[in-house]
């Protein structure tokens, strides 16, 4: 009896094998819900296809980032675990996640409400980041929009936030002065490239201790970009609403709502203050003369006494006395009260990193709220708007609100 052709045999095969895949698909159809078969069924590159969910209208390059479903980053942080909770922003809670290919990262959950706040600040912070880039800059691995749950995946951090650092009091890590200077000098550069250097100019309008992110070697990284805003290259400033956190605000835009790049210098200035002192901008709880940061600061500038702002463990463990000079002489200089007289962030940086013994501009004193008029005051709905009212720039702050005293490094 002859054998079957080669030819035959391989038509044969390739009719069973198609049957094969028929019967297949059929049975997944009937068991899967069909969204999803489109979805398995539809060619893609893993990761890279942008989502449907996405308009037209965004400008960064989103083909840079990676899509997740919520289960696989449900499971990454075991189910949101309190344990493996990071910090929380001002628009919800961060959590470390662990990916299937062993990557750490951090899941910051957005609490999407009826303001919808939670659902604006998820797309502006992912058009913003994938449009921009800079070692300075907080990266973001990927996002999720599935249901009502909105989530944004970053680079893990091993050091964390700026804050916790500073104002964490015993077991928080040490940072001598060449540390810190490290890290002002990084978070100047990054916002240098948002000012003046990415193709979009950016207005951040929320730096603080707590949007500072620390990698394994005390790198700074600007995060959270939730408020920050596109600054057209054709206007001179923006009038837009107030957002960010108190005490780093600068007096125009609390005042009048006039945004400029410049509002970002001096909330970066009252940050510097900050990193040499290793106290916070406001703090209720000193003598009235210490409170506010910036003042204290100037008043020991004016005395000739700027040394004694230093962290006393930095004092301790010794630090270059002229350096530190300069960098308060820097601050104060970015805390002044017009916006004109605040230098651009690159001026900042190259004195920030100069050799020479190039002398730096004397600043003029910087604007504070008055303490008197707040305490005067009693506790009402309109209590933040008056805070914003000119005739609280004279001195320092120390507002009520409910009765208490308000925290002006706390986020609103």
């Amino acid at each position: 009896m002859a054998s079957p052709e080669p030819r035959t045999v391989f038509l044969a095969f390739i009719v069973i094998l198609v049957l094969v895949i028929i019967i297949l698909v059929g049975i997944c159809c009937k068991v899967l819900k069909p969204d999803l078969m489109r979805r398995l069924m539809r060619p893609r590159s893993p990761g890279s296809e942008v989502p449907e969910y996405f308009s037209g209208n965004m400008s960064g390059n989103l083909r840079t980032i990676t899509y997740f479903d919520y289960a696989t980053l449900k499971k990454a942080t075991r189910d949101f675990n309190q344990k493996n909770q990071l910090g929380r922003g001002g628009f919800g809670p961060v959590y470390l996640g662990k990916l299937d290919d062993g990557r750490k990262v951090a899941v910051k959950q957005l609490s999407v409400g009826k303001s919808g706040q939670g659902e604006s600040e998820f797309f502006v912070e992912v058009n913003m980041i994938t449009s921009i880039q800079h070692k300075n800059l907080v990266r973001l691995v990927g996002c999720c929009s599935e249901g009502s749950q909105r989530l944004l995946v970053y680079e893990f951090m091993k050091n964390k936030s700026l804050d916790k650092i500073l104002f964490g009091g015993e077991g928080s890590p040490f940072l001598n002065w060449k540390t810190r200077h490290q890290i002002i000098i990084g978070i100047a550069r990054g916002l240098q490239y948002l000012h003046e250097e990415s193709n979009l100019r950016i207005v951040h309008r929320d730096i603080k201790a707590s949007n500072i992110l620390l990698d394994d070697k005390f790198q700074p990284k600007i995060s959270d970009f939730g408020l920050a805003r596109f600054f057209p290259e054709d206007q001179t400033y923006l009038s837009t609403a107030f957002a960010g956190t108190l005490g780093y605000t600068a007096p125009e835009y609390a005042i009048r709502g006039e945004l400029t790049v410049k509002a970002d210098t001096y909330s970066f200035g009252v940050l510097v203050l900050e990193i040499i002192s290793s106290r916070k901008n406001t703090d209720l709880n000193l003598p009235n003369e210490m409170q506010y940061l910036p003042e204290h600061a100037w008043r020991l500038y004016e005395q000739s006494k700027v040394l004694e702002l230093v962290d006393p463990k930095v004092q301790a463990d010794g630090f270059d006395e002229k350096e530190v000079q300069q960098v308060c002489q820097i601050a104060l200089l970015c805390v002044q009260p017009y916006p004109n007289l605040r230098p651009a962030m690159s001026e900042i940086v190259l004195m920030l990193t100069m050799k020479s013994d190039q002398s730096i501009p004397a600043p003029m004193k910087p604007a504070f709220l008055d303490r008197k008029n707040l305490k005067d005051k009693n506790a009402t709905s309109d209590t933040a708007m008056e805070m914003r009212s000119a005739s609280y720039w004279l001195n320092t702050p120390s507002p009520m609100v409910d009765g208490k005293p308000y925290d002006m490094s706390c986020g609103i």
